[in-house]
C-alpha cells in the first residue's frame, strides 16, 4: 500500500497521483472518473469563461463526491504588436486556404489571464484545490481562495521559481521537469535556463522548499510514479499518458498520433500559441521554427492558430493540430482512467516493495 503523507491528506486524495489539468483536453468525465479511484482529477480551465468554468465544475461534481483542481494560466496581458500579428497572419493564410477555412483570425480577442471574474467565480464554487501555471496571481488573489480552505498550488521549472511560489504561500509546488508534454510552466527564469529534466529537478526543489513537492514530466507508468516518491515528492502527475483515456476529450487524430509517438518525436515549439510547448512534431511545427522568433505574444498566436487547429483535426490531418505530448508516451496504455489509476498504482507498489527487500 502506498503511504499517506501530509500533501494527501492536505488534498483529500488516497493515492499520490494527479491527472494533470490540461486545458483543452480534460473532461469533467476524466476528472471525476480519476477522483472516484482515489487519486486528484482536474479540469483544465485557462480557455474557459466564468459561466463555462461553473458549469465545467458543476458537471465533473454531478459525476464525484471528491476533492477537484481546477487550473488557471497566469500569463501577463500582450503586447499588441500590429506588424508581427499581420506577418504571422500572412505566413498562416495558405494553410488556411489549403483546409478553406476562410480568414485567418486578427488576432484582437484573445484568453485573458486569471482576472477578478473568474476569481469571483472560483470563490463561489468553492473547489478543493486550485492551481496555476506560469506563476502565480496577485497575493490578494491567492489569499482569497486560501480563505475558501483551498490547497492552491503552481508549476515551476527551476529551483528559483520554487522558491519564489512556496514564499508566496503555495501548499504544494509541482516541479516540472523538460519531457513534460504542453506548456512549459517556466515564469521567472529565462527558457534556457528552465530545461531541467525532471529526474534532477525533483530533488532540488525537495531541497529547496519547506512544502510538499510534486513532480511531473515523463511519468506515464507506476515506475515513473515511484521514482517520483523515491526522489522525495509527495506525489506524481500525469499528463500524456491519462490522454490516451477514451474519457479524455481528444480528437481521433491526436489519439492515434499519441498511439504511434516514438521517444524522439516530441519537440518544444511557440508556433502554436506563442509560449514554448512540448508537442509531437508535424508539418507545422517544421514549417514554423524558422520564424518562431518573430511570431506575437502568447496568447495571440494561440487565437490566430486556433481554426486551424479545429480544422485540422476535423480533416482528419496531423498536420496543423497542436498534438501536445510529453517524451513518455510511447509508454501509453489506453485505458479507462480508473483502470490506469489502479494500474500506476499497483506498479508502484510493486517496484517499492522489490525496492524494500
Amino acid at each position: 500500500m502506498l503511504a499517506s503523507n501530509q500533501l494527501l491528506q492536505r488534498l483529500g486524495i488516497r493515492y499520490p497521483i494527479i491527472q494533470a489539468p490540461m486545458a483543452g483536453a480534460t473532461t469533467p468525465a476524466l476528472a471525476a472518473a480519476v477522483c472516484n479511484a482515489g487519486a486528484l482529477g482536474s479540469l483544465g480551465c485557462a480557455m474557459l469563461t466564468p459561466r463555462e468554468f461553473r458549469d465545467e465544475v458543476e458537471n465533473a461534481r454531478a459525476l464525484t463526491d471528491g476533492p477537484l483542481n481546477v487550473n488557471f494560466f497566469v500569463h501577463a496581458p500582450p503586447k499588441h504588436d500590429r506588424e508581427k500579428i499581420d506577418r504571422a497572419r500572412a505566413r498562416l493564410r495558405p494553410f488556411y486556404q489549403e483546409l478553406a477555412l476562410g480568414e485567418v483570425p486578427t488576432g484582437d480577442l484573445v484568453m485573458p489571464p486569471f482576472d477578478e471574474a473568474m476569481l469571483d467565480a472560483v470563490l463561489d464554487v468553492r473547489p478543493a484545490v486550485v492551481s496555476f501555471h506560469f506563476g502565480l496571481p496577485a497575493r490578494d488573489m491567492v489569499n482569497a481562495i486560501k480563505e475558501t480552505g483551498a490547497a492552491v498550488l503552481s508549476s515551476a521549472t527551476t529551483v528559483r521559481e520554487a522558491r519564489i511560489l512556496a514564499a508566496l504561500g503555495v501548499d504544494a509546488v509541482i516541479a516540472q521537469g523538460w519531457e513534460a508534454g504542453g506548456h512549459r510552466g517556466t515564469f521567472e527564469s529565462s527558457f534556457a535556463a528552465a530545461q531541467v529534466g525532471t529526474l534532477a529537478l525533483v530533488p532540488q526543489v525537495v531541497d529547496a522548499v519547506g512544502v510538499p513537492v510534486i513532480a511531473a514530466g515523463g511519468i506515464a507508468d507506476g515506475r515513473g510514479v515511484a521514482a517520483a516518491l523515491v526522489l522525495g515528492a509527495s506525489a506524481a502527475q500525469i499528463g500524456t499518458a491519462f490522454l490516451a483515456c477514451p474519457e479524455a476529450g481528444l480528437s481521433a487524430t491526436h489519439r492515434l498520433a499519441l498511439a504511434t509517438a516514438a521517444d524522439e518525436d516530441t519537440r518544444v515549439t511557440t508556433a502554436f500559441s506563442g509560449r514554448p510547448a512540448r508537442g509531437l512534431v508535424n508539418r507545422y511545427i517544421e514549417t514554423m521554427t524558422e520564424c518562431e522568433a518573430d511570431l506575437p505574444d502568447f496568447p495571440i498566436v494561440n487565437t490566430l492558430t486556433g481554426p486551424l487547429r479545429k480544422g485540422s483535426a476535423e480533416a482528419g490531418s496531423p498536420d496543423f493540430v497542436a498534438l501536445w505530448s510529453g517524451m513518455a508516451a510511447p509508454l501509453n496504455a489506453a485505458l479507462p482512467a480508473a483502470d490506469l489509476v489502479q494500474r500506476l498504482v499497483t506498479e508502484a507498489e510493486r517496484v517499492l516493495g522489490n525496492l524494500s527487500r
